[in-house]
C-alpha cells in the first residue's frame, strides 16, 4: 500500500509498504481522508524519534473487524493502551505506560491507504456528518478535554491565546460554555471566523494584565505563554494545550505568589466531539485550506508547512 514515512526528519511516499493484518481485538480501517496537524509537523523536525506512517486524524471504514463496524465510517482514539498497567486500571487510557500512538508512538499511522486500531478506540461516524468535517474528531476532543480537566462557569473570564488550528476549535468548544470569553491572534482574516461566531476576539494589546480567570495557550511559543500567564488573576489558571519547541523561560517566583494552577492539556474525549459535529454546533469548514491525494502527500507537506495556513487535508485516493 501507498503511505507517507518517516525517518531521520525526511518524509517521502512510498508503495511498498505492506498492508497491515490486524491483530486480535483490532479492526483494519480503510482510510478516506486525514489531515496534517501541528504534530505532524513537529515529528518531521525530530520532536520525538519517531519512524514510520506518520497521521492521526482521519476518518475511514472499516474492512475488517465486528459487524457491528464492519463497513461503517469511523474515526479513532490515538492511543491503543496495554488495558493492564496502573493507569489503564484507573480508567486513563490516555496516560497508559505501555501505549502505542497513532502516528506518533511505535505505530503505523493514517497517511496510508490502510491502518490498524484497537476495535475499542473507534467510533461511528454520524451519517450527516460529510467525512471532511469529521476529520477533525480528534482536535476537537483535544479542545474539549479542557472542560474536562477545568470547571468552567458563565461568569468566568476566559483567555485563549492563539488564532491557529487548535486556538481556533478551543474557542469555539469554550464558547459553547457561555463563559466571558476572548480570544487572541495575530491574524485578522483567522479571527473572523470567530467573530462570525460571535466570539469576541482581539490582538494582544486588547488583553488587561491579572484580569481573566482562566487563560489557555494554544501558540506553542514564549510570547504566547507570556501573555496566557501575565493575563492571569491571582488563583488563575493556566492551562498549556500546545507542545513547545526548546526551553521555556518562567518566573517561577511569580507562580508561586499569584497561586497559579497550571495544567498540561491533551487528547479529549470522542463522543461529545462527534456530537458537536452532528449539531453542528462547532464550524470547521473555514478551517480547511487545502486538500490533496495521498499521491501528493510532500505537496500537502509543503503547504501545511507554509506559515499562516490552517488545515491541510489528505484525501486517499484508494478506492
Amino acid at each position: 500500500m501507498k503511505g507517507i514515512w518517516l525517518e531521520n526528519k525526511q518524509i517521502q511516499l512510498r508503495t511498498d509498504i505492506p498492508t497491515p493484518e490486524p491483530p486480535p481485538g483490532e479492526a483494519l480501517v480503510k482510510v478516506l481522508a486525514a489531515g496534517i496537524c501541528n504534530t505532524d509537523l513537529e515529528l518531521l523536525r525530530g520532536y520525538y524519534p519517531y519512524a514510520g506512517i506518520l497521521g492521526h486524524e482521519f476518518v475511514g471504514v472499516v474492512t475488517q473487524g465486528p459487524d457491528k463496524l464492519l463497513h461503517q465510517r469511523v474515526v479513532g482514539e490515538i492511543n491503543a493502551a496495554c488495558g493492564k498497567c496502573r493507569f489503564c486500571r484507573r480508567g486513563i487510557p490516555t496516560h497508559c505506560e505501555n501505549r502505542t500512538v497513532l502516528g506518533i508512538v511505535n505505530r503505523n499511522g493514517a497517511f496510508a491507504d490502510y491502518l490498524c486500531l484497537p476495535v475499542e478506540n473507534l467510533h461511528p461516524v454520524p451519517d450527516n456528518v460529510p467525512t471532511e468535517v469529521a476529520t477533525f474528531t480528534e482536535p476537537i476532543a483535544a479542545a474539549l478535554e479542557i472542560q474536562q480537566q477545568v470547571d468552567i462557569h458563565p461568569d468566568d473570564k476566559v483567555l485563549v491565546v492563539g488564532d491557529g488550528k487548535l486556538g481556533q476549535l478551543v474557542a469555539q468548544t469554550l464558547a459553547l460554555t457561555g463563559c466571558d470569553l476572548l480570544a487572541i491572534g495575530r491574524h485578522k482574516d483567522k479571527l473572523a471566523n470567530l467573530e462570525a461566531r460571535g466570539i469576541k476576539t482581539g490582538f494582544a494589546d486588547a488583553v488587561t494584565d491579572r484580569a481573566f480567570d482562566i487563560s489557555v495557550d494554544c501558540t506553542g511559543n514564549a510570547s504566547g505563554f507570556d501573555l496566557a500567564r501575565r493575563a492571569l488573576r491571582s488563583r488563575g489558571t493556566l492551562v498549556l494545550k500546545s507542545t513547545y519547541a526548546g526551553n521555556l523561560s518562567l518566573d517561577a517566583s511569580a507562580l508561586v505568589v499569584d497561586e497559579i494552577t497550571m495544567i498540561g492539556s491533551r487528547c479529549g474525549p470522542f463522543s461529545p466531539a462527534l456530537e458537536l459535529l452532528a449539531q453542528e454546533a462547532v464550524d470547521v469548514k473555514p478551517l480547511i485550506q487545502a486538500r490533496y491525494s495521498l499521491m501528493e502527500g510532500m505537496t500537502a507537506f509543503t503547504k501545511a508547512q507554509t506559515k499562516g495556513v490552517l488545515k491541510v487535508l489528505l484525501e486517499m485516493d484508494n478506492n
